[in-house]
């Protein structure tokens, strides 16, 4: 599968079509910079000396600038707790690689970031110690959400969309509790409310998302406004349903001033890139890509990457996952960014050799 869907190459692109009623405030285009390089990774080993140039040539031609510390600068100053959020529900093969990371870490140094004031974070211990990144292993803080004590009860978010509350979900203790003399039902366990990670909504003041270029079965891309949002909440289920319409809420959460406002810098890792099956790595349906992709629109991004994945499931024969992505266009009206193919422009940067 991996030889076939190399062989017949990557450029596949579907058209989402434009709704009305873009706001006038979202830019007339975006730009997706992305960077490719065949010697990034081999199988799944990574040469991170190779990703690291690729992160450095994208975050120049993000902002516009010539050299790597003035370009993070636009981004972030000294004063800044900076949280770099990465994806590591695909453990050791199919999570933000470590080159990646190390490359924004030593590009925020070089703007005058203290090193103690950046956070490498994602929603489980368990998962960050399977991928590697352990909390006393590097040379920067790594820590988890950690469900449920790591929610911000003073940062609720309400969505009109009901999830069973589960373990791990801030009040399921709460709620599985009932007055003496009243039988518990389902319902008890029902609620539309959910609660921001304490690290988003009161520790870092600037996000650097890295989330992986795969697929997800409930909103069809696992990418830039999900791993931003969806790890970030307890009471998640809700927003990647798999039955049902699939609703705007992940947009609607990220557009919160405590989260989207935050995001400096997307950068999506396709060294390897999943089509099918995830956001767990499942070697069926993913390949080696090469590519790293960075905007600071994340609909267009997202956006990006979804036709990709539509692409690569037409040439696997497997079904389309446009629908399950329709609230992209959402996000768009909602003013956060590009979703139409017309709208986003794609542009190859050239890493240093």
């Amino acid at each position: 599968m991996l030889r076939f869907l190399i062989a017949a190459g990557v450029a596949f692109s579907c058209v989402f079509p434009l709704r009305a009623g873009t706001p006038s405030s979202v830019d007339p285009t975006s730009t997706v910079f992305f960077a490719q390089d065949e010697q990034a990774i081999d199988g799944l080993v990574e040469n991170p000396e190779r990703s690291r140039a690729m992160v450095n040539a994208l975050v120049v031609a993000a902002t516009g600038q010539l050299d790597l510390a003035k370009a993070w600068r636009t981004l972030v100053s000294p004063a800044d707790r900076v949280g770099i959020k990465i994806a590591t529900a695909g453990g050791p093969s199919f999570s933000s690689h470590h080159g990646i990371v190390a490359a924004i870490v030593a590009g925020l140094e070089s703007s005058g970031v203290p090193r103690d004031h950046i956070l490498v974070w994602d929603r489980n211990s368990e998962d960050l110690l399977t991928a590697g990144f352990l909390p006393r292993g590097e040379r920067y803080n790594v820590r988890a959400v950690d469900p449920p004590h790591g929610f911000d009860r003073e940062a609720p978010i309400t969505a009109p969309v009901l999830g069973k509350l589960m373990w791990g979900d801030l009040v399921f203790a709460e709620k599985q509790r009932v007055p003496f003399g009243k039988q518990k039902s389902d319902g008890d366990q029902l609620s539309s409310t959910s609660y921001l990670a304490r690290i988003v909504s009161r520790e870092v003041t600037k996000i650097v998302n890295v989330p992986v270029l795969s697929d997800e079965r409930g909103c069809g891309v696992a990418g830039a406004i999900y791993n931003a949002t969806v790890p970030n909440v307890d009471n998640w289920r809700r927003f990647t349903q798999t039955e049902g319409t699939i609703t705007s809420s992940p947009a609607e959460i990220y557009a919160d001033e405590r989260v989207g406002p935050k995001c400096v810098l997307h950068i999506m890792d396709g060294l390897l890139a999943q089509y099918a099956g995830g956001p767990g790595f499942n070697p069926n349906y993913s390949f080696n890509h090469h590519t790293i992709y960075a905007s600071k629109d994340p609909v267009a991004l997202d956006s990006v990457a979804l036709r990709k994945i539509e692409g690569w499931r037409v040439l696997a024969k497997l079904p389309p996952s446009t629908k399950r992505g329709a609230w992209l266009d959402d996000a768009a009206e909602m003013g956060l960014g590009n979703s139409s193919e017309a709208r986003i422009v794609l542009r190859q940067v050239e890493p240093a050799r």
